[in-house]
């Protein structure tokens, strides 16, 4: 039997990179992947998904062409190949992360694991041929999957779809039905919409992608439904059933049709099949140690250690924020603590979960850090807020992208910056400026005295802090 310092379970953006940096650190490292080297986030998530979102960007642009004195006739859209160009991208991302491996001599494993000691694991293949590898720590990274609710919004694969089969359909949809407006919903409602589809999208609650800022979340919302897509709020979708042709469902009572639907109501811990360690009852009757799930999630604590110190879960699987960005840092994280134990390196910092970049790729983009202004009035803060709207930013307007803004709070009494907002073209990049600000602790005054870049549209910045105090300069 092969025996490993680390073994970690799962090849995505948490599990590969812890693999990385516990090589890295002088350990010996094998990792077990079921599937595609990658995960979801690499070959059905993230990647595939963002060579879409170019897709229908650049769909929009060519509908704007005349704007810009351009005479450009669109002669429609090849769906195969748009379709087939995110695969390919997937593809050539997973085979990059099989050369990583090699380069960084991690053992690459091939086949279904299962804990068969809090010491072994048992691991099919393909071929159903059975090994066991031994190891003196190990990482679950198996990630997540679809949240379906058995009975009541469940996918069939044809006609109701998860993202998975979202990324990969035969034919463009006439019309759909989409049942989640956070995140993954309002970004699969811009895609589509942008080719032609009829979208309309579901949302239980009383406004779009709900972790977001609520004055953020609105101007979402104007910017889609005057793209075409119809929002349904506080809607209650009963009776989902896939017909001959389509999706039949009822919303708030009424009876509706479409051609296809897809779920985006979130998303669960693939813990199963994994035969985890079991906590132990005890004399006194209370149960000690084992890998403890609670709500389609492995418990941790700061380091993503389980109940079985020597066993971590990161990622998807040990519960939100479920982001492919926070998965790769936690699994350094995990790396190094478990260096750490072993006398390789010294103990790492925890990570601040209130510092995590939220991204969400749809057109206008939205990305955020840090506190909401509810959030951060309900903490007992008094706020000062900044906002500059793009409309007011030269760049922006050359690049015929007014619609959007920037929303900055700050604390009052000390200046520390407390979240940042942003909606509008490449807010997910800008918004790492306001991660590294709240990660270096910079407050309001360091903003002011930085000399920004112009024309760009990361002045708008600037201009948020500036109008913060009262003082934006073009606005």
């Amino acid at each position: 039997m092969d025996k490993y310092d680390v073994v970690i379970i799962g090849s995505g953006p948490g599990g590969y990179v812890a693999a990385i940096r516990a090589s890295q650190l002088g350990l010996k490292v094998a990792i077990v992947e079921r599937a595609e080297m990658g995960g979801v986030c690499l070959n059905w998530g993230c990647i595939p998904t963002k060579a879409l979102l170019k897709a229908a960007e650049l769909k929009r642009a060519i509908a704007h062409a005349a704007d810009f004195g351009l005479k450009v006739r669109d002669e429609g859209l090849d769906f195969a190949k748009i379709i087939g160009r995110s695969r390919e991208v997937a593809a050539q991302l997973s085979k990059g992360i099989g050369f990583l491996m090699k380069k960084n001599k991690i053992e690459v494993i091939k086949g279904e694991a299962s804990f068969k000691s809090d010491k072994v694991l048992t691991v099919t293949g393909r071929d159903t041929q059975v090994s066991e590898v031994g190891f003196g720590h190990a990482i679950i990274a198996t990630g997540a999957r679809a949240k379906q609710i058995k009975g009541v919004l469940e996918a069939d694969g044809k006609h109701i779809w998860t993202a998975r089969e979202a990324m990969v359909p035969a034919e463009l949809p006439q019309s759909l039905l989409i049942i989640g407006g956070g995140a993954i919903g309002v970004e699969f409602a811009s895609f589509y919409s942008a080719l032609g589809c009829k979208v309309t999208l579901c949302e239980a609650q009383g406004r779009i992608v709900p972790a977001e800022d609520e004055e953020i979340g609105a101007l979402l919302q104007k910017a889609l439904e005057k793209d075409g897509i119809e929002i349904l709020l506080n809607a209650k979708v009963a009776n989902l059933k896939p017909t001959k042709t389509g999706v039949s469902a009822d919303i708030n009572g009424k009876a509706t049709s479409f051609d296809r639907a897809i779920l985006a109501i979130g998303v669960v811990g693939n813990v199963e099949g994994l035969n985890l360690p079991q906590p132990q009852m005890g004399h006194s009757g209370k149960a000690s140690g084992g890998v403890v799930v609670e709500r389609g999630a492995i418990v941790v604590n700061d380091y993503y250690q389980t109940g079985v110190p020597h066993i971590y879960a990161i990622g998807d699987v040990a519960g939100a924020p479920w982001l492919a960005h926070v998965a790769s840092h936690e699994g350094v994280i995990a790396a190094e603590h478990i260096a750490y134990t072993l006398g390789k390196a010294e103990k790492p910092h925890a990570m601040d979960y209130t510092n995590i970049p939220g991204c969400t790729y749809c057109t206008p983009q939205v990305a955020s850090t840090g506190y909401t202004e509810a959030a951060a009035k309900a903490a007992g803060y008094k706020v000062k807020v900044g906002r500059f709207n793009y409309q007011a930013n030269g760049k922006a307007l050359a690049m015929g992208e007014p619609v959007g803004m920037v929303k900055v709070l700050f604390d009052e009494a000390t200046g520390a910056l407390l979240g940042a907002h942003i909606i509008g073209a490449e807010a997910t990049e800008m918004i790492s400026t306001f991660v590294l600000g709240r990660s270096m602790e910079a407050v309001e005054a360091d903003f002011l005295h930085a000399c920004l870049p112009h024309p760009t549209l990361s002045e708008m910045i600037g201009e948020a802090v500036l109008n913060s105090e009262g003082r934006a300069l073009n606005a």
